[in-house]
């Protein structure tokens, strides 16, 4: 790895990328990605992540909000960047990892050839520009979170925490998320080659839940990284065991709330506890549990992180007393605090209260410091002068025996404001019919109160999601305010 990055980085500078250049790194789960990494941060080079999912548009955005001066991409998804190209004009140089160089590309193999395998590092300090990751665009445009060299070391006790003190003899770590997200790249990748620990690259271009259980039984994955919506998915498949034996040693989980039925799912089929952390681009893996020295509560994102502090705050910034509800956020400094937004001064400023770098995310913390996720901000539902969080009320539903995945919004209402909606996927053998929908609202009518439970059902085939597995309710709020300015039939 050293010789090639180094090869890497002499061809790059060799071609005047230089130190402070942005570098789109749009790759799979490969060794190509990570060499392009390396040699990158050798030079003193800024890389962005780029999903190989993304469109033209996706990309262009990214490119030319980031004013990239090289791409590195493969032949699957080069002729994206060359469809873009003449609205980039930052962009000098375009390698491909496979094949032969054409249409004003340079084959990676041959910079490897033309670059010396002997190459000082640039001189980088701890807060130097290393890594541009983009948002999701949950709340807006994507917006590019700029990391600093620091990032890798701050999120070892991140890393470490919630995958029962990783490293230990015999590890070896997979994550079906991209390595162009901060949860596949920072919270796999790099802290694992860190510890010396091998990593299995292979990503589907669709998950696939018996094919997870295959690469986890045949490769012994001891540690794994498993976006919610990916167990969610495993849990439907009948008896694994009876197909595949497991040696894994943690499973860590972020994005949405698991549920009490997923970790009793972890504990049955797996052999562990699915240990729930949370952080997000700008900040993340910040909060966690580990089952190996605390009490696992069932819903609960956890405890702070050795080394972080987190709070629940009003609109002031003050932090609230335990069982109220607020926005969380983290107190900088923090070794793994984002930089800013490139090149969006007003946005960076109004993540900030003060010292406090805000979430968007509603939370609570209890007696004990857990915290527990309530919703995003935008995501709160007014209903009859009730403010009701989703993830509360979707972790009820995902209880019922026929409900495999659910999203919960609120729906505009002339009367209550809003009133609780649910769309909902049903597991394999359940069939949507009225008797069922009444009993999935008498079933959260029950556990919950009067006032949560969903007055409206609807059975849908499938949810609308990130590309990291977040479900987006945003749309589906979209979709109600599209029926209603139109009077469509539910």
């Amino acid at each position: 790895m050293r010789k090639l990055s180094n090869q890497l980085a002499n061809a790059l500078v060799g071609y005047g990328i230089e130190r402070g250049d942005r570098v789109g790194i749009l790759l799979g789960q490969c060794p190509e990605t990570a060499v392009s990494h390396v040699a990158v941060y050798k030079i003193g080079g800024i890389a962005i992540p780029l999903f190989t999912l993304f469109g033209v548009d996706a990309l262009e955005y990214r490119l030319s909000n980031s004013g990239a001066k090289c791409v590195i991409t493969d032949n699957a998804n080069v002729q994206k960047v060359l469809e873009i190209r003449a609205a980039l004009p930052n962009l000098q140089l375009v390698v491909v990892t496979d094949g032969e160089a054409g249409d004003g590309t340079v084959a990676f193999q041959r910079l490897l050839e033309l670059g010396s395998d002997q190459f000082e590092p640039v001189r980088t300090k701890a807060d130097d520009p290393a890594l541009i990751i983009y948002t999701s665009g949950t709340t807006g445009p994507p917006k590019g979170a700029l990391h600093a060299h620091r990032v890798v070391l701050g999120h070892l006790p991140g890393v470490e925490f919630p995958h029962n003190f990783f490293p230990q003899e015999g590890d070896l770590f997979w994550t079906p998320a991209d390595w162009a997200w901060i949860g596949g790249l920072i919270d796999v990748l790099f802290p694992s080659w860190h510890h010396g620990v091998p990593v299995l690259a292979h990503r589907a271009r669709k998950f696939d839940p018996e094919e997870a259980f295959h690469l986890i039984a045949k490769h012994r994955v001891r540690n794994a990284f498993m976006p919610p919506t990916a167990l969610k998915l495993m849990r439907q498949v009948p008896d694994p065991k009876s197909r595949h034996s497991f040696a894994m040693r943690s499973i860590g989980s972020g994005g949405e709330t698991l549920g009490e039925g997923l970790l009793d799912w972890g504990r049955e089929v797996m052999g562990v506890t699915i240990n729930e952390f949370y952080g997000q681009t700008e900040v993340n893996l910040v909060v966690s549990n580990c089952a190996e020295v605390m009490e696992i509560r069932p819903g609960s994102m956890g405890r702070p992180v050795p080394g972080h502090t987190v709070e629940v705050i009003d609109e002031s910034g003050q932090p609230l007393p335990a069982g109220k509800v607020g926005e969380v956020a983290i107190k900088r400094p923090d070794a793994v605090m984002f930089l800013q937004y490139w090149g969006n001064p007003r946005a960076t400023e109004e993540k900030y209260i003060g010292d406090w770098c805000l979430t968007g995310d509603l939370g609570k913390k209890d007696e004990d410091g857990y915290l527990w996720f309530v919703g995003r901000k935008d995501d709160v539902i007014t209903s009859a002068g009730y403010r009701i969080g989703p993830a509360e009320i979707e972790d009820c539903l995902l209880k019922h025996p026929s409900v495999s995945i659910a999203a919960v919004i609120g729906k505009p209402d002339k009367v209550r404001t809003e009133i609780v909606k649910a769309f909902i996927i049903l597991k394999p053998g359940s069939e949507p019919r009225p008797e069922l929908e009444e009993d999935i609202k008498g079933f959260v009518k029950t556990r919950l109160a009067a006032h949560e439970f969903p007055r409206e059902i609807e059975f849908v085939p499938e949810l609308p999601m990130t590309a990291t597995g977040k479900i987006m309710r945003k749309e589906l709020r979209k979709l109600e305010e599209e029926r209603l300015a139109k009077r469509l039939p539910e």
